[in-house]
């Protein structure tokens, strides 16, 4: 049952790009994916700072060495958030704008591409598995009959993912529309 491992994996990695997106309130796991040059190891902003959220549109970032103000703030400038620091010497302050119906759908087309590419990664582990089974089935370790009832197995299985696939993608839009 290795592929259902695999699928797994892609379960968690949707859910993990599903985490970094907005969904109308601050959220300190927006962050996520921004590292940070701390001593010449890539870290987390939360590796460097404590990220705080004292309203529903503000996120506040409080570097433990005030000499990384500058540097978090570039980072944050530099990624693809569309959000500009204000910083007073010692936090920086994260403003989010109200989300325009535009912006919306964006983020629900953006959704469901994250969705169809673990979809394509559950059905490349259904492949892998399927293939594996064939090759058992060769080499005289796997009967037909058993070769047909593994392939419907790992169709079933590949079906219970997909749907809870489909599943998160309408919750999350649901979430997105619905601000």
């Amino acid at each position: 049952m290795v592929y259902t491992e695999k699928m797994d994996k892609a379960i968690d990695a949707l859910e993990n790009d599903f985490g970094t997106i907005r969904a109308g309130r601050a959220n300190p796991h927006m962050l996520d994916k921004l590292k940070i040059d701390y001593y010449g190891t890539l870290t987390g902003i939360q590796g460097v700072a404590n990220v705080s959220v004292p309203d529903a549109r503000t996120l506040m970032i409080t570097p433990w060495e005030p000499k990384m103000v500058k540097d978090i703030e570039k980072v944050i400038v530099a990624s693809d958030l569309g959000l500009t620091p204000n910083n007073d010497g010692k936090n920086i302050r994260l403003q989010l704008p109200e989300m325009t119906e535009e912006r919306r759908k964006d983020l629900a087309k953006d959704i469901k591409k994250k969705g169809e590419d673990a979809k394509v990664a559950i059905r490349n582990a259904r492949r892998d598995a399927n293939d594996e089974a064939k090759k058992l089935n060769k080499a005289g370790e796997l009967s037909d009959d058993d070769l047909k009832a593994e392939e419907e197995d790992i169709q079933k299985t590949t079906d219970k993912y997909i749907k809870q696939i489909d599943e998160m993608v309408a919750v999350k839009t649901n979430e997105i529309m619905t601000i």
